[in-house]
């Protein structure tokens, strides 16, 4: 029927018969507003004449990626409005963007974060994997979040969904895929293939939960499928749970690595790192990545010609669309407002009571978290609560959202995600005096060295917030005036006696310290050192993680009632200014004046000082 179709067509053109010619067309998208009328055109048509009479056809192929939770525009831990992206923004915009010839793919990190945890472990299906399939993906690939809750979780998650599941680098207990390597999907007469991937660095954050499990090398995988598919496809795509770059130094854990040795692909939806990338040329290969929570999505449109008995890949474009301009369908918050009212009920359901004054001072300057460059009650709580269910002697935590604070009154149950917002648990590890020093100086390395005539305090643009631990248990002096590696000084016990090189003793920090940084050569440690020794994992696992024991602790240990307490066992030290200069640096960024810059991705805050050249 489709080569009658299109000798027809042809016969239409060479005798421009305007009528018949018509009846061989395929209409515009009555739902394109006018606005993008120009910009999907191409995509809308499936397929026309070129002027040497060869068909072209049009493929468009729409992106997203780290959905983390966010099905409808609300925040449950902030407990308010968040109109910046969501599921059911995305699917009002899908509505505009969608043509008959469209493929909608996601990259993963889907059922985690903004309190969608709840939810996990329920025999009803996870709310993120029924709007998945209310919106009708046609693949996704598995992200390196959905292993948190280990693999019954990711068994379920994928056993739920309506679309092909992709991971084509992880194998359960028995040696068996957990999901399929690649899909050829065909759409209009064109071949799609889909390759789908995750970072091999799932075995640094879940260890535990991969345990029984075997992740294999990306890249290994990745060229057996092409080679094996050879001929049997007339577009590539990727959708990988990766960034572009390799993290950790671990090879082909970032897409480039792939893309080097793997030309083959057209198009490739790379993720994880959460950072825009509107369309980047690597090897041949168009990548596209999208932010976080559904705030953009990628739409790219390629163009085929016919090439032989298939087709290929003449022209790609490629952009990025923010969904925070669109209101949120109502079919989705149908299908899941009994999820959002769950949601919004035990977050608001009330666990204890804050009195006195705020748990973290306020901002001296707006861009510089006060409670990354002192200790605040805020950061002692989060440490309590370590030391307090693993009998450790010493706790390491970090502050991972710049604003996080909690206010005199009710204590929330939301309050706990809000101070401290990944689902992770609580790890006790045994080390020496030696491998806490050379921890605190990993961690020190946030700070930028502060050089004459600075006038404020900087962080290392490469380093991100959740990467600096604030330690509880011993008292130190970080002395920025130095180079990283040399800047813990004064570091004692509370009796004032100094830690020794050879002392052993218990640490509490979370899994992701342990097993990203601590437990792993590569980071803290180098190849060959001796690491610390795993003692007990989850601890405590039967209340929950470290923000369900914060919960925990201010009801049951503290009855109810916390007030903010700070030992102020460390500061910062190594810096010097006029005071007169820096109440004028103050002041001029309040007016903003002047302003501190972030990094290029955005994700690290004040990157660079203010110095007395910078004033006006």
């Amino acid at each position: 029927m489709k080569k009658f179709v299109t000798v027809v067509v042809a016969l239409c053109t060479a005798l421009a018969l305007t009528v018949g010619c018509a009846a061989g067309s395929v209409p515009k998208n009555e739902s394109d507003g006018a606005a993008n009328s120009g910009d999907q055109a191409s995509a809308d048509v499936s397929s026309e004449k070129t002027e040497a009479g060869s068909e072209e056809k049009t493929l468009r192929i729409i992106g997203t990626s780290d959905l983390h939770g966010k099905f409808l525009p609300w925040d449950y831990a902030l407990n308010a409005e968040s109109t910046t992206g969501s599921v059911a923004q995305l699917s009002t915009a899908l509505k505009e963007y969608r043509t008959d010839n469209t493929l909608l793919f996601d990259a993963g990190d889907t059922i985690q974060d903004n309190y969608s945890d709840i939810f996990v472990g329920e025999d009803d299906v996870h709310p993120m994997i029924q709007a998945i399939n209310a919106l009708k993906y046609d693949a996704w690939t598995i992200g390196n979040h959905e292993f948190n809750y280990g693999m019954d979780v990711v068994k379920k998650t994928i056993g739920d969904l309506e679309c092909t599941a992709l991971g084509g680098n992880v194998y359960d207990e028995n040696g068996e895929p957990i999901a399929d390597g690649y899909t050829i999907i065909e759409k209009d007469g064109i071949r799609v293939a889909v390759i789908g991937m995750v970072t091999p660095n799932i075995t640094r954050w879940d260890s535990v939960n991969l345990a029984d499990c075997m992740v294999t090398d990306p890249l290994e995988e990745t060229r057996k499928i092409i080679d094996s598919i050879k001929g049997q496809y007339d577009v590539l795509v990727g959708v990988y749970h990766m960034g572009i770059d390799n993290e950790y130094d671990v090879p082909n854990s970032g897409v480039e690595d792939i893309l080097k040795e793997c030309p083959e692909f057209d198009v490739m939806l790379a993720s994880h790192a959460h950072a825009l990338v509107e369309g980047e040329t690597i090897n041949g290969t168009l990548v596209v990545m999208n932010t976080e929570q559904a705030k953009t999505f990628s739409v790219i449109d390629l163009t085929l010609e016919k090439d032989g008995d298939g087709y290929k890949v003449a022209d790609k474009t490629s952009k990025s669309v923010e969904t925070k301009d669109y209101e949120a369908d109502p079919d989705i918050v149908s299908l899941l407002g009994k999820y959002d009212e769950q949601a919004k009920n035990d977050a608001n359901s009330v666990i204890g009571k804050l009195t006195g004054d705020q748990l973290s001072p306020a901002n001296e300057i707006e861009e510089i978290p006060t409670a990354q460059i002192e200790d605040t009650a805020l950061i002692d709580l989060i440490n309590d609560v370590q030391l307090h269910y693993t009998g450790a002697k010493v706790s390491a935590a970090a502050l991972f959202t710049a604003g996080a604070n909690m206010y005199p009154g009710d204590i929330k149950k939301c309050d706990t995600a809000l101070i401290y917002k990944y689902t992770n648990t609580l790890y006790k590890l045994h080390m020496t005096g030696a491998q806490l020093k050379k921890y605190m100086e990993w961690s020190a390395s946030y700070f930028n060295t502060f050089k004459p005539g600075d006038l404020t305090i900087s962080f290392n643009p490469d380093i991100r917030a959740y990467n600096f631990d604030m330690f509880a248990g011993v008292n130190y002096e970080i002395n920025i005036s130095k180079e990283p590696g040399s800047r813990i000084e004064n570091l004692t016990w509370p009796d004032g006696k100094p830690v020794r090189d050879d002392e052993e003793f218990d640490i509490a920090v979370n899994n992701y310290r342990a097993s990203s940084h601590l437990l792993t050569p590569g980071e803290v440690y180098e190849e060959g050192e001796e690491l610390p020794q795993l003692v007990e994992i989850d601890v405590r696992g039967d209340i929950g993680g470290v923000r369900e024991l914060i919960g925990d602790y201010i009801t049951n240990v503290k009855k109810g009632t916390i007030k903010p307490e700070c030992d102020h066992n460390w500061k910062i030290t190594g810096y010097e200014w006029d005071e007169t200069l820096r109440e004028k640096t103050v002041e001029q960024l309040k007016n903003k004046e002047i302003e501190i810059p972030c990094s290029e991705d955005g994700r690290t805050p004040n990157v660079k000082a203010i110095t007395e050249k910078d004033l006006k």
